[in-house]
């Protein structure tokens, strides 16, 4: 079998990665891989051991046990820790909360790194989309097609507050800002590596940004 064609998604919170990266990956027919996911469903687990997130050795101590399943076939897409459907309960604002103490340990981010290339060279399609943080530079930094996906920040607020609609605009603009702030202290994913084709959604509605970044595939992969 050929190899994987590998899309390489990058991008801030708020700015549509997860939905454009899924939709994408249905419209090609190609499998989609979410790694915050990953970093989401680690944060679930350690908080339900009880492990104490600011002691890294606890966190690298928990890696082994950590039994972790990610649907790649965007029609049908669950997250499993165990026997634990986690897809919806790593959403939540407390596991969010943990996301970042967790993404700050360099194990964890070397552990996850390799379970993300894992997943990609044993997927049973053509191509992958895979979104995520450090996924252009750090996770596949060779992809054929590396876009960071951005948009300005008032609108990537306004985005994750509708998607949030229990939740006050001022307390979702400041956790976007928190989120991205612990983030950048250990990824840039605001900036464009050399190599990396930079698609701004800020004008553009989400049907809009799906067909530009698919352009920006068929281009590559003439398909």
């Amino acid at each position: 079998m050929s190899e994987t064609f590998v899309v390489a998604v990058d991008g801030p919170a708020g700015s549509g990665k997860s939905s454009v990266s899924k939709a994408t990956a249905r419209r090609l027919g190609w499998a989609y891989l979410d790694t915050g996911a990953a970093y989401r469903a680690l944060s679930w687990y350690a908080l339900e051991r009880g492990v104490d997130l600011t002691d890294s050795a606890a966190v690298i101590d928990a890696l082994p046990d950590f039994d972790y399943r990610i649907g790649t076939d965007p029609e049908t897409y669950h997250v499993f820790v165990g026997d634990h459907d986690v897809t919806e309960v790593i959403r939540t604002p407390e596991v969010t909360a943990a996301v970042s103490a967790i993404a700050r340990v360099a194990e964890v981010r070397v552990f996850l790194t390799e379970l993300f290339r894992h997943i990609i060279r044993t997927v049973d399609r053509d191509g992958i989309v895979v979104e995520g943080r450090d996924i252009t530079t750090v996770v596949c930094p060779d992809a054929p097609v590396r876009i960071l996906l951005t948009a300005d920040e008032a609108v990537r607020m306004a985005r994750r507050s509708a998607e949030l609609a229990d939740h006050s605009a001022a307390h979702v603009g400041e956790a976007l800002r928190r989120r991205d702030a612990a983030d950048a202290r250990v990824v840039d994913f605001m900036n464009a590596a050399d190599g990396v084709t930079t698609v701004d959604s800020t004008d553009l509605d989400f049907d809009q940004t799906v067909d530009a970044v698919i352009q920006v595939v068929q281009k590559a992969a003439h398909v």
